[in-house]
């Protein structure tokens, strides 16, 4: 069985092992190949047996090309790099990893939040400059420190991992709303859901944990913004296209929204045009909530179980069934 891996880096920088993979066949592992169509994608696999990706496209002119592809795993929960329908017209399952860093990226949501309220990464930088030591006063803040304490949170999505962040919410004695289209009893305990135009009238901060649908691209927008309270504060690590830019840019350059933690942007890498990037008060990361190792090491398990479902006839965590 000739397994060939992509797009290894990320997953695996080289703190983890692929030997798990490579007793189930003979394995090649590059660590980046490409993130837009190219032939060189369909070059690596050639007749490689299974494909593994993480963000590499796999086109239907790739999958015409490689024809002895057998399965395609997906190194992560989004797989819409994939021609999916396409796989399955061709009799090839598309696995992924459905949930395996639900508790970091809800902790990572969280951490967004709490630097946008206390600048801690500027305070450091600012005290190893000399500023406290030659300071006329005995501390200092450069900006507005937030208390979370009472506050509202709204969470649009009250999946896994907003329940996750909601769960720390409520230990921060924030009042939680949620908004999504299936009521859970378990969300229920965390949250009380709402309206998604209350949520937006109500909430102090709004954390955005939702899929990426039609019905959600572009959530946060000019419309929506307005609906909003004045100085909210938003979240989003989870798809940068629930967000339109240039109106979240305007807003915060107008203050309507007083801060926003980005972890994702609607193209990535990031574009030196992104209207974001000059945006006041603006923070972005480079799309690490995911990448504790603990998570990563999640991925990589949970991948050599989907192949070896595979190999074995009984294939799990299909998406193109």
């Amino acid at each position: 069985m000739k397994i060939v891996v992509l797009d290894g880096y990320t997953e695996n920088p080289g703190d983890l092992s692929w030997s798990a993979l490579e007793k189930l066949g003979e394995v090649t592992v590059y660590d980046r190949t490409s993130y837009i169509e190219s032939p060189l994608i369909a070059e690596r696999i050639g007749d490689a047996e299974i494909v593994v990706i993480n963000k590499t496209p796999i086109s239907r002119e790739t999958i015409d090309k490689c024809g002895n592809m057998k399965l395609i795993a997906v190194l992560a929960t989004g797989y819409n790099v994939v021609d999916y329908n396409y796989a399955k017209e061709k009799g090839i399952p598309v696995v992924n990893v459905p949930t395996y860093g639900t508790q970091i990226v809800g902790q990572y949501a969280v951490g967004l939040l709490l630097e946008i309220c206390s600048h801690y990464g500027h305070h450091d930088k600012t005290v190893k400059e000399g500023k406290w030591e030659n300071n006329a006063d005995w501390c200092y803040w450069d900006y507005p420190m937030i208390e979370l304490y009472g506050k509202t949170a709204g969470i649009i999505g009250l999946g896994r991992i907003g329940q996750a962040t909601a769960k720390l919410l409520n230990a921060l004695d924030m009042k939680v709303l949620a908004y999504d289209a299936y009521e859970s009893e378990e969300g229920k305990k965390l949250a009380t859901y709402v309206t998604l135009d209350e949520l937006f009238a109500k909430s102090d901060v709004i954390f955005l944990h939702c899929p990426l649908f039609p019905e959600t691209e572009g959530i946060i927008n000019k419309e929506n913004i307005k609906k909003m309270k004045d100085g909210v504060i938003l979240i989003n690590n989870s798809r940068g296209q629930l967000v339109k830019e240039q109106d979240l840019a305007d807003a915060l350059n107008c203050g309507k929204v007083y801060a926003a933690g980005l972890d994702v942007v609607s193209t990535e890498p990031i574009k030196g045009d992104n209207p974001l990037l000059k945006a006041k008060n603006c923070f972005i990361t480079p799309h690490i909530s995911w990448a504790a190792r603990a998570s990563r090491q999640r991925i990589m398990d949970i991948t050599v179980e989907n192949i070896k479902a595979f190999i074995a006839g009984n294939t799990v965590n299909r998406v193109n069934e």
